[in-house]
């Protein structure tokens, strides 16, 4: 095994440690948590929540630099991005059906959470320069603690402290390396442009924006956000009018893998319901943040003096994140059938498998056959055959996917040099089956390619490339909020350098594979998960008192809507109402 293997895999150790069962099931738990003691807030995120977005209690003298719509806008830039298309696209391939269901779960007791860690930031937020305001869960325990008792500040300033560095690595991981990989991966699928290439566009384009600031990121994601958000919707309603049988199917099949192991077919290989599980609630985690405590650094940057309004806007970010554009993706990948797809090309004669070290093996390198379609190979491609051999504790069978990639020699031909795995004894091919690995939003793409020729080629890369310009910009100032917590203003130019360089580094090849993404990402996401779900249980109590007290108000009709409140769409759209 290479040192990129071991490393891999020690960094998947990790992140399994991170996201054993016991702790997701805490999550849930705390979701349940909120959900019952605020009495389905829920409910008041989709009502209330949406009034809040239009401006219609606005009132332009309180705190804060940004608006409702653009605080919203800011953290769903950061949500809704390539997690929506390349982490369901992951989820499906990997879990299969059943692991949308639990995106769905998460993604509704995600805005329980959600709703109760903005209100938590809103309440201690630092407003010393109420044009400028800093918030997050780092503010939350150091202030709160403080408040408790004196003796607690320095304890409570450590906390935060250790807070920041996960918000920088899960910065660093999945806030711009997962969205750098993706959009290089697609861009070359697509166009062939080289990875690297696209990484030094993007970091150009990111360093213009984040060197503004969170109003310059606010005009940005609430001008770019809904207009990408719009556009993907239609391209996915449109897949699925073509296939509009098949739907009430495949939500079946959602449903019933949900609870049922899935059988291999194609090039999925299987999944038990404890890996459906995992997976489907990784992958929403991972695209809804909820529990991450990420999202309430930008809506704490809102203008209002109600940190319980702030609050149910942010309830309704797992909403449009998970239940509906999560979803739009997931139909469409189901409704293609490529998730089971069929071989790429087949063995006419089918290699040996060697051994290559103690209880290591290989399949030999080879030629690549012809492929199906007709089409050359490139050099690079990435593929896959299944073996047959040790149990399988996540797709309940004896099957593993064991990578391949393409080299074409300096005659034309080409070959295939495969990965190495582990096993107790030789392994064998399942079939001479190669099946072509799309990674994460290639997946996405190829399926709206499936209903019209050339429609995944340009909507989904285009979607890549503006989800995660405006993912990469929130994430930015994630994470600059974190240097400034932990060092000083003075730091953030020395950071926004060092982040435009990990984009072009994330698009160099030293991240080849789906799995090593999803470690990466995962890995990021748990070590803040981990960090801020106990400040939320602790503070908890603070949040359920204001929101209690904030909805009686408003249910006494003493919180009236503003009777000058702005214009929607000639004043909230645009920022105008903030200038």
């Amino acid at each position: 095994m290479s040192f990129l293997d071991q490393f891999n895999a020690i960094i998947g150790g990790i992140a399994a440690f991170l996201f054993q069962d016991a702790f997701l099931f805490v999550l849930l738990g705390t979701g349940v948590l909120f959900t019952i003691w605020s009495g389905f807030c829920q409910f008041r995120a989709l009502s209330h929540g949406t009034a809040v977005l239009r401006g219609l209690y606005d009132d332009k003298s309180d705190p804060g630099a940004i608006n409702h719509f653009q605080a919203l806008s800011a953290a769903l830039s950061a949500t809704v991005g390539l997690g929506n298309i390349g982490g369901v696209a992951l989820a499906v391939a990997l879990g299969g059906p059943g692991a949308v269901f639990w995106m769905w779960l998460v993604g509704l007791l995600g805005m329980s959470i959600k709703m109760t860690e903005v209100t938590l930031s809103m309440l201690y937020r630092n407003t010393d320069d109420p044009d400028n305001p800093h918030g997050g869960p780092m503010w939350v325990v150091s202030k709160g603690l403080a408040e408790l008792n004196p003796k607690y500040t320095l304890l409570g300033k450590a906390i935060g402290a250790i807070f920041c560095v996960t918000l920088l690595a899960y910065t660093i991981t999945g806030g711009v390396m997962f969205q750098a990989w993706n959009v290089g991966a697609i861009t070359q699928e697509y166009f062939h442009v080289p990875s690297w290439m696209t990484g030094i566009v993007l970091a150009i384009v990111v360093g213009m924006v984040i060197i503004g600031g969170i109003k310059r990121i606010g005009a940005v994601a609430s001008r770019l956000v809904p207009l990408m958000v719009v556009l993907y919707l239609l391209g996915g309603s449109y897949v699925l009018a073509l296939n509009i049988e098949a739907i009430p199917g495949l939500f079946k099949l959602i449903v019933v893998s949900a609870f049922n192991p899935q059988e291999a077919s194609g090039a999925f290989i299987g999944g038990t319901v404890g890996y459906a599980i995992m997976i489907g609630m990784r992958r929403a985690l991972f695209s809804s943040e909820a529990g991450a405590g990420s999202s309430p650094i930008a809506h704490s940057a809102a203008k209002t003096d109600e940190p319980v309004r702030e609050g149910v806007v942010g309830g309704l970010e797992p909403f449009i994140d998970t239940i509906v554009v999560c979803t739009f993706t997931a139909m469409v990948i189901l409704s293609s059938g490529l998730w089971e797809r069929g071989g790429e090309a087949v063995y006419d004669q089918t290699p040996e498998i060697v051994e290559v070290g103690s209880g290591v093996w290989s399949v030999e390198k080879s030629l690549a056959p012809v492929k199906a379609d007709g089409s050359n190979w490139r050099d690079g491609e990435k593929v896959f055959v299944i073996l047959k051999g040790d149990s399988n504790s996540d797709t309940g069978n004896d099957l593993h996917r064991l990578n391949a990639s393409v080299l074409i020699s300096e005659t034309g031909a080409a070959s295939l040099e495969y990965a190495q795995i582990s096993m107790g004894a030789a392994p064998q091919l399942l079939d001479p089956s190669i099946y072509a690995t799309y990674p994460g939003a290639t997946l996405t793409a190829k399926a709206f390619d499936s209903a019209l020729p050339g429609l995944g080629k340009w909507l989904v890369t285009l979607a890549s490339w503006f989800f995660a310009i405006s993912t990469m910009i929130s994430w930015s100032y994630y994470g600059e909020q974190g240097i400034v917590y932990l060092f000083s203003e003075g730091a953030v130019s020395r950071y926004r350098y060092l982040l435009c360089l990990l984009v072009v580094v994330a698009t160099m090849g030293f991240i080849e594979t789906p799995q090593e993404l999803d470690n990466f990402s995962a890995l990021g996401n748990g070590l803040m998960l981990w960090a801020n779900v106990p400040i939320t249980l602790f503070f908890g109590y603070k949040a359920m008192a204001a929101y209690k007290e904030y909805i009686g108000r408003l249910k006494a009709g003493e919180i009236q809507r503003n009777p000058n409140a702005p214009s929607f769409f000639r004043e909230v759209l645009t920022g105008k109402d903030v200038e």
